[in-house]
């Protein structure tokens, strides 16, 4: 059993030739480690940054999608709502227009007298369901003709007419709302003819006597 001698310490072996300071422990080196962990943590970065905008760049393209479908689907209900006005104007318009022959004998038999008792209160509950309808009646005597919106079946010539003028109703016309559904059946007058010159020559003399007049005075 080997006795180490007091007051000695061991030594690393020194390589022959080497000055004491090469026996020094080599710890002031420079760590490798030290000098790569900065570049470790550029790289980590760059690649979250990557990541990030792939992130951001997905977020957006579904935003666009999400956007679009919203857009598609208020398309959707806004036709489909205006879809569904225009089948109801539709029915309520044939309904209505089946109905007419039957508003036609109720205003005879209300020109003639006959609407009473029972049957007027029918005939008037009747009617009024159809305005509820939005069905408005129209055509009066001593309206302009308008083509777009009368029939004429009469036509005749009066001296005391100034333009073409419906002179009598022979059947109402209809509407709803801004569709005529039946035109007013009417029978029309149109000035006679040389009327609208003699009234002229009239007007011309009777101005010539006034001022005539206004001179003498």
């Amino acid at each position: 059993m080997t006795e180490e001698t007091p007051g000695f310490e061991e030594k690393p072996d020194v390589p022959s030739g080497a000055t004491p300071d090469d026996a020094e422990p080599q710890a002031a080196a420079p760590s490798n480690d030290e000098g790569a962990a900065p570049a470790g943590d550029a790289a980590q970065i760059a690649g979250l940054t990557a990541q990030l905008d792939q992130v951001r760049k997905a977020l957006e393209e579904r935003t666009a999608d999400l956007q679009r479908l919203q857009a598609e689907f208020q398309n959707y209900r806004r036709r489909v709502e205006r879809d569904r006005i225009t089948v109801r104007e539709i029915a309520v318009a044939n309904l209505l227009t089946e109905l007419l022959p039957v508003l036609d004998d109720i205003g005879r038999a209300r020109e003639h007298g006959e609407l009473v008792g029972g049957f007027k209160s029918v005939a008037e509950s009747l009617e009024t369901v159809a305005a509820k309808m939005g069905l408005q009646q129209f055509g009066k005597e001593g309206e302009p003709f308008d083509p777009t919106i009368h029939e004429a079946l009469m036509h005749s010539y009066a001296p005391d007419v100034t333009e073409t003028t419906c002179v009598a109703i022979l059947q109402p016309g209809y509407r709803i709302g801004e569709r005529t559904i039946r035109p007013a059946r009417v029978a029309v007058a149109e000035p006679q003819p040389g009327a609208q010159t003699v009234k002229a020559e009239e007007a011309s003399e009777a101005g010539e006597e006034k001022d005539s007049s206004s001179e003498e005075g």
